[in-house]
């Protein structure tokens, strides 16, 4: 995989406020590497989902904990890690509760978590030790830019 070019971390209490903060690092650092506008949303998304998701099962709603979010960036890719210290959730068994809900249905922020982050990113790996840690990768799609950049242009 090599050695990532810079390597940010993060480290927020478990409190739903600062989901924010985070998405706006996210965007300020995919908008630097040159991701599109579209794929930068779907990165924000993911990244919201990642820590709500943390919160709801690592440390329910009466414990305290931080989670770290890292993100490592390379020339084609950026990866993004989201880390939690609490109770351990089996992803397959989150898998079939997913595979239940009818298309259309209305869910709230962290729901479909596990779904989108699969549908969004290019990569998805979930480690289990001393809490969750999920591993997540978007390629950057040099094309892509540069088309967006002529079609500016002209």
């Amino acid at each position: 995989m090599g050695q990532p070019f810079d390597y940010i971390e993060m480290k927020i209490p478990a409190k739903s406020e600062y989901i924010g903060v985070i998405r706006l690092t996210l965007s300020g650092i995919a908008s630097r590497m040159g991701f599109t506008y579209e794929a930068i949303e779907d990165l924000k998304i993911v990244v919201s989902e990642a820590i709500a998701s943390a919160m709801q099962y690592a440390y329910q709603e009466r414990e305290k904990g931080e989670i770290i979010i890292g993100f490592s960036l390379y020339h084609d890719r950026l990866e993004l890690m989201v880390a939690d210290r609490g109770q351990s959730f089996n992803p397959s068994e989150m898998k079939e509760e997913i595979g239940h809900y009818e298309q259309g249905e209305f869910f709230r922020e962290g729901g479909l978590g596990l779904y989108l982050i699969e549908t969004l990113m290019d990569d998805v790996k979930i480690h289990h030790q001393e809490g969750v840690s999920v591993f997540m990768t978007k390629h950057l799609k040099r094309e892509q830019v540069e088309r967006d950049a002529e079609t500016i242009s002209t």
